[in-house]
């Protein structure tokens, strides 16, 4: 199968590349501690760029969408290079410190 070109197939792969980190990734700290607070914020803004990214998505706008899902990724990924977020080893989806 020849491989997706373009901006829309770029898209759709930070979208499930993104989702699938999501769904893996977890927080490491203690509920209550303040890097438990710390790692949450990582998470909601991932989720905050992920929701931004699939309403531009939705609307056609793929430059837009590109960029929030790869900030959306970029958080996740800082989170848990960090040592706040569990990546579970996984070293395709993070950059594991």
């Amino acid at each position: 199968m020849a491989e997706e070109k373009g901006i829309e197939a770029r898209v759709k792969r930070y979208h499930e590349l993104t989702e699938r980190a999501l769904k893996k990734v977890s927080i490491k700290a203690e509920k209550g501690s303040e890097d438990f607070a710390r790692a949450a914020d990582f998470i909601a803004m991932t989720q905050n760029y992920f929701n931004d990214a699939k309403h531009f998505e939705a609307k056609g706008e793929f430059e837009l969408a590109l960029a929030a899902f790869s900030y959306a990724h970029a958080w996740l990924d800082a989170g848990v290079r960090a040592g706040f977020l569990d990546g579970k080893g996984d070293n395709k989806l993070f950059t594991l410190p």
